[in-house]
């Protein structure tokens, strides 16, 4: 066996190397197993579950990598050595590897050690980010370092000592280190002069580390300085000395207000914040201050002496609801671009009406003002009329306001402005306020109810990836999510400059007939989704003579009403229109016959039931067909179980674009695209295909991308797309493929841009064809290292295709041969001994049971019946002195000496047996050798030892010959009280037989034994009760 096994490694190593150059030959493996190498040197490993950093291999180009991203894996050591072999690396993400009890998603403890030299070992280090990490101190650092994050750690000490060598450090981020998830029970001690050494530090964020008082010393070269949410609640100008060359200050959260926090909040002491006049004056350079969340109720115009250079102001989530209304502290800020003013509403209160301060006027750099929240109910030309002034101001946020009343015309006035956001609120449209909306106090103020304060329901998926994107355009009025009933055209009075206006999310039921848009002249997008919109007149929308897009998407009440007609005609007035939506209105009877438009180019008509209007015959067949020139259509969860070649032929031979995701698809004629010459784009992914069969790709054919994804393809035709000579995106993940075949391609493998194969259950054996093809694209594959996976063979499913060594890639058969011989070999080698061991008895026995069944084997044991050498072997208890001596007295005796020509031949132990032979041995001969096995018994309470050995062997020979040879002699007269005894005594009574203690009884005792050992205990059997065993 040995000799075997020394004989065949030298050739398994042989053919391993063949595999192995075969493999490499045909294509080279990626050179950063198990990561995957992106654009620009980065080196992706992140979500890989690594519980150590991937040692590369000498082959790959380690010399190129300058980022690597091992964030979000398991990785809790970290060793000198681990970064060592990569030269030029600059960027390393460790972020999420053992992160904070706090912060870990099942709350488990953790740690992370990192050895002295980890770091060091790089010099060309320039960004490390250890976030989101269960680390206590902070390690050795290279000089080289630029930018830093600790943030969310368990780091809560920064001294001189710890950045000491951090000479060119920048961007120093330890954020999150104490807070409600990352609890410390102390505040995050910032040693004075700490970071002082730290000379070209111009970034340093510190937010949400209970700290309350500003760190001394800081350096002069600070640019941005965040302390959000933090416990700081008095400032003053000896906080901030020195940082004269601050550009960004973020004190804001430092002194909450609580009914406005989505998160643990303790309130702010009364009487505080305290913000000294001075604190900000000598921050000449500041562009951007932070004082959200901070209870300010009023402010100080002096706060902002000196700050001439202020560009963004940041005051929401404040009490300044009165104050907005009369404060001067604007005055002086004239390069203010951003100011927001968000949530600075009253408590439980909505006001009547807002007029901002005058001040608001001296904002002439304003560019964007943000004021919803602040909960005012009427909106007119008094409310804003101090930003009328303002020749820039370009976006105006007032959505969450419980307006009712607007007078959108007042935006004529604003020369630069562009978008208007007056979403999420009460406008009604009718001319005066409802009645719930009772005014108190002389009209000035309503109490809310806890139910208005509730937040702004979450957005549905819409068309924003379909239409046009309103930003590009001049002017855009967003009053989606509002109470509007109905639609008039004095509402849009003096907005005829509008281009782009927003009414999805309302109640809108009218039914539109060109009079509601008039005023609107310009209007290029208009987006009336989630709406009841009736279309049934003719000349819907013809008001607008510059209409390019019309969303009409989620207005499926209408249609679902039963017996009312639809009318499509509409479309082929408006001359102008681009883009249309009609997506997820359940349209499926009662519409017109026939869209028709020479404009149109883009049409969405997902989410409705073409399934069934093309099952009318053909009613709906030329749908489509009057569209001349579109170019983009969506047909996805449309319920289409086929498309027939007559169907395909209907649409519009223009179409580049063709969506059908989502239906119930498991049949497509791929030649039928020839009835499509200009496709491009064909997207079937989420459909029923089985296979990739049926023909393959069209010759001719110019599509470019194809999308089959989220099928269930187990099947491709040899050649299916090597005809489609312009494709170049093929995505066929998600799907039930085994493998990748190369024939499916032909010679368009090599030109293909993108080939997804991810999540098919690829069956990963050796030689495996679809690895060597894989790694001739790899660079067409994305993901290849670590989303193309394994489904088969088990012990690899879910692993990488990589997983498995291409080392152990031998031939099959022969693997399993060599493992067939070597497995019986050592199942032979271990498995005899031992079983002879354990099981020896055992084994015997059961081999001399199915010996005793054989025929030829009863008729032999049967006739050496005479032969045998003894006539009784007697067994009894040596260790009882009087059963011994009355066996080797009165037994042998009487049987082997006083009875003449009739004397019996005893076995007995001490006498007759074999020196040199096993006990079992001797045992065994003298059981087998002997026609009687007689049993002398002081009692039979208690059988064991010798006594039970030589009971089971009797027991067995009944079972093997078939003879009962066991004969009781029983000394003790309470022996009579066993079970065992007494149902002997029923069914064979001469075979157990009672020592008499009278010396009359002794002579019948006698001659009943001799009767009993001289003859078949099968006479004795009692008929009444059974039929013993007999000799045949």
């Amino acid at each position: 066996m040995g000799f075997c096994c020394s004989a065949l490694h030298p050739l398994s190593l042989l053919v391993q190397a063949m595999v192995l150059a075969t493999t490499l030959a045909l294509g080279t493996l990626p050179a950063f197993l198990p990561c995957e190498l992106q654009p620009h040197g980065l080196v992706n490993c992140n979500w890989l579950f690594l519980k150590s950093v991937p040692h590369f291999s000498a082959a790959a180009p380690r010399g190129n990598v300058t980022s690597l991203s091992l964030s979000s894996n398991r990785i809790h050591h970290l060793h000198d050595s681990d970064f060592a072999h990569l030269p030029s690396l600059r960027r390393l993400n460790l972020k999420w590897n053992c992160p904070p009890v706090g912060l870990s998603p099942m709350h488990f403890p953790c740690h992370m050690t990192i050895e002295p030299s980890t770091f060091l070992a790089v010099p060309t280090l320039e960004e490390l980010n250890l976030s989101y990490n269960s680390i206590t101190t902070v390690p050795a650092l290279p000089k080289s370092l630029i930018s830093l994050s600790l943030s969310h750690t368990n780091i809560l000490v920064l001294d001189s000592d710890s950045l000491a060598s951090l000479h060119s450090l920048r961007f120093l981020f330890m954020d999150g280190n104490c807070y409600y998830k990352n609890p410390c029970r102390q505040e995050l001690e910032v040693a004075p002069g700490a970071l002082l050494g730290l000379g070209n530090l111009t970034h340093l964020s510190l937010k949400y580390n209970n700290l309350t008082v500003v760190p001394r010393n800081l350096p002069s070269s600070l640019e941005y300085l965040l302390l959000s949410y933090n416990r700081i609640i008095k400032l003053a100008p000896e906080d901030l000395a020195n940082l004269t060359a601050l550009r960004v200050l973020d004190v804001g959260g430092n002194c909450r207000r609580c009914d406005h926090a989505p998160n643990p909040c303790m309130e702010c002491p009364r009487h505080f914040p305290q913000l000294h006049p001075n604190t900000f004056s000598h921050l000449s350079r500041l562009e951007g201050l932070v004082l959200k969340d901070s209870s300010l109720s009023w402010l100080n115009a002096s706060w902002f002496r000196g700050l001439g250079n202020l560009r963004v102001l940041d005051l929401s989530e404040n009490f300044l609801y009165k104050c907005i209304t009369k404060t001067k502290a604007f005055q002086g800020l004239t390069q203010l671009r951003q100011l927001n003013l968000s949530f600075n509403y009253h408590k439980r209160v909505s006001f009547a009406h807002l007029s901002l301060a005058p001040s608001f006027g001296s904002l002439v750099a304003l560019k964007e003002l943000d004021m919803h929240g602040i909960f005012f109910r009427s909106l007119d030309e008094t409310t804003l009329r101090p930003l009328a002034r303002l020749p820039v101001l370009q976006t105006l946020r007032l959505q969450m306001n419980f307006i009712s009343q607007a007078q959108l015309g007042i935006f004529r006035a604003f020369p630069g402005l562009r978008y208007v956001d007056l979403s999420d609120n009460r406008i009604s449209g009718a001319s005066e306020l409802t009645a719930t909306m009772q005014e108190v106090d002389g009209g000035e103020k309503v109490w809310l109810q806890p139910g208005d304060l509730a937040p702004a329901p979450v957005d549905t998926p819409s068309s924003e990836d379909f239409r046009p994107n309103c930003s590009t355009l001049n002017f855009t009025l967003d009053l989606s999510r509002n109470n509007l009933v109905t639609v008039r055209p004095e509402m849009f009075a003096q907005l005829s400059h509008l281009q782009c206006l927003r009414l999805s999310h309302n109640c809108i039921s009218q039914a539109v007939n060109g009079s509601q848009f008039l005023p609107l002249t310009s209007l290029q997008v208009l987006d009336l989704s989630h709406n009841k919109l009736d279309l049934y007149h003719e000349h819907s929308f013809t008001e607008l003579p510059r209409l390019e897009a019309l969303d009409l998407s989620y207005n499926s009440q209408p249609f679902g009403m039963q017996g009312v007609g639809h009318n499509f005609s509409f479309v082929a007035h408006l001359r102008t229109l681009r883009h249309l939506s009609l997506a997820h209105n359940n349209i499926h009877s009662q519409v017109s016959q026939q869209l028709c438009s020479t404009s149109l180019r883009a049409l969405d008509f997902s989410g409705n039931a073409l399934g069934r209007m093309w099952a009318e015959g053909d009613l709906y067949l030329h749908f489509f067909q009057g569209l001349s020139g579109l170019i983009w259509l969506d047909l996805s969860q449309n319920r289409l179980h086929t498309l027939l070649p007559h169907t395909l032929d209907k649409l519009p031979k223009s179409l580049q674009v063709l969506r059908l995701r989502d239906n119930y698809l498991a049949f497509f004629k791929w030649g039928n695209l020839i009835h499509l010459p200009k496709l491009e784009v064909l997207d079937l992914a989420g459909n029923q295909l089985k296979a990739l069969t049926n023909g393959s790709l069209p010759a001719g054919t110019r599509l470019r991308r194809l999308d089959v994804s989220c099928n269930s393809i187990s099947f491709v035709d040899p050649g299916f797309f090597s005809k489609a000579k312009e494709l170049r995106e093929l995505n066929l993940s998600a799907n039930a493929l085994k493998t990748v075949d190369p024939s499916w391609f032909g010679p368009l493998a090599s030109a293909l841009q993108i080939l997804d194969v991810s999540a098919n259950p690829l069956h990963c054996a050796c030689g495996a064809a679809f690895i060597d093809f894989l790694l001739e694209v790899q660079a067409a594959v994305p993901g290849l290292p670590s989303r193309v996976k394994c489904g088969s063979p088990g012990q690899l499913q879910g692993l990488s295709i990589f997983a498995q060594d291409l080392r152990l890639c031998l031939d099959e058969a022969l693997s399993w041969d060599c493992f067939t011989l070597s497995l019986l070999a050592v199942a032979l080698g271990l498995g005899v001994p031992m079983l002879h061991h354990l099981c020896g008895w055992d084994l015997w026995y059961c081999f001399h049971l199915c010996l005793a069944w054989l025929p030829w084997r009863g008729r032999q044991s049967g006739q050496g019946e005479d032969a045998l050498p003894y006539d009784a072997f007697v067994v009894f208890d040596k260790t009882q002195s009087a059963v011994a001596d009355w066996v080797y007295n009165e037994l042998r005796g009487q049987l082997e000496e006083r009875r003449g020509r009739w004397a019996l031949r005893l076995c007995l132990e001490e006498r007759d047996w074999l020196p040199g032979k096993t006990l079992f041995e001797n045992l065994w001969a003298s059981v087998y050798g002997s026609r009687k096995t007689l049993f002398v018994l002081a009692h039979t309470d208690r059988v064991s030892g010798f006594l039970r050995a030589s009971f089971l062997l009797a027991q067995q020979r009944l079972l093997e010959d078939r003879k009962d040879v066991v004969v009781l002699v029983i000394l003790s007269p309470d022996g009579r009280r066993s079970r065992y005894v007494r149902l002997r005594q029923r069914l064979c009574r001469q075979s157990v037989l009672l020592w008499p203690h009278q010396p009359s009884g002794q002579r019948s005792f006698w001659a009943q034994l001799g009767m009993a050992l001289t003859r078949d205990n099968h006479h004795f059997y009692n008929r009444n009760f059974c039929q013993g065993p007999t000799t045949e």
